[in-house]
């Protein structure tokens, strides 16, 4: 595996009802001023756990909450997915700690940390029930919310996801241990200077994030047998996560189906570090995403 190839995807892995309501510790600013965007019908900032979550929502409809990846904003893993998605149902895309425009907190990063914060978020904004997609780290922590809030998930699709350890080669791990900053791709270091208030939180973000990756643990077999929502598998034939990590993934959660898609770490959806002039992955992944949501959603109890 060549290094650059590698680090593009390890750094996804490790970096990697309510439109009319705000509740009195949210702040939403002025789309017209902030996001250049018209697809967005709101975004602002959310008082959460002791930071400012930043947010954004797309559309109307029966609520899809959109997760990125590590080292990642909104836009670099689901700018080409979003307008798509947003034609038929309501989007809440957030940016989880020390990423994008989202505050810190004197922390280091967690999954299950990211996973409340999420959660907190949803409550502000008066969600009670919504369908998850989470892609790479954001797979991993949508997974925690089905783990620890299944009341809150209705459908979850899990993109690229890691819950074991051994999902990715053991050289993702060698590597790891000597990343630095020099290697992260530069479509996510400019997306990141782009939208940050602290262009210093660039190397806070980038090493917080490998921190998180050289201690994680697997998610016990208990725990991924716990989540009973219907579970949207995706990877690409050439990920990063290994195909036997995903049937493992598959065979552990009993409500699940897997798709192997052609392509790269992202490249089914359009994650920009993957984006080609020819890609129409994501025209066909989104169609799909929604029919699983939609026969899911006939299968949950009334």
């Amino acid at each position: 595996m060549k290094t650059t190839i590698l680090f593009s995807t390890l750094t996804l892995l490790t970096i990697a009802g309510c439109n009319n309501m705000n509740t009195s510790n949210e702040k939403i600013t002025s789309t017209t001023e902030t996001v250049k965007d018209s697809l967005i019908s709101k975004n602002g900032y959310s008082e959460v756990n002791g930071i400012k979550m930043y947010y954004e929502i797309y559309g109307q409809g029966n609520p899809l909450v959109l997760i990125h990846g590590g080292g990642s904003t909104i836009q670099t893993s689901f700018g080409k997915v979003i307008p798509l998605f947003a034609k038929h149902r309501q989007l809440i895309a957030v940016e989880l700690q020390a990423h994008g425009r989202t505050g810190n907190r004197d922390t280091d990063l967690s999954f299950e940390q990211d996973a409340e914060d999420v959660v907190a978020l949803l409550k502000n904004l008066r969600i009670t029930k919504a369908d998850f997609f989470g892609f790479s780290n954001g797979g991993t922590t949508s997974m925690q919310i089905a783990i620890r809030h299944p009341e809150i998930v209705n459908a979850l699709i899990l993109g690229s996801a890691l819950c074991k350890r051994n999902g990715v080669p053991e050289q993702f791990w060698d590597f790891m241990k000597q990343a630095h900053i020099g290697q992260m791709p530069e479509q996510l270091k400019e997306a990141y200077n782009q939208v940050a208030a602290n262009p210093d939180g660039l190397q806070v973000m980038h090493d917080r994030d490998v921190k998180r990756m050289l201690n994680f643990k697997d998610i016990p077999d208990e725990q991924i047998k716990s989540i009973k929502a219907p579970t949207l598998i995706i990877i690409g034939d050439k990920d990063v996560i290994t195909p036997e990590h995903a049937l493992e993934m598959h065979k552990l959660i009993s409500n699940s189906q897997l798709a192997i898609i052609p392509g790269g770490h992202g490249e089914y959806m359009g994650e920009i570090t993957t984006l080609k002039s020819t890609t129409k992955e994501s025209e066909f992944i989104v169609p799909h995403i929604e029919k699983f949501i939609k026969e899911s959603s006939t299968l949950l109890p009334k």
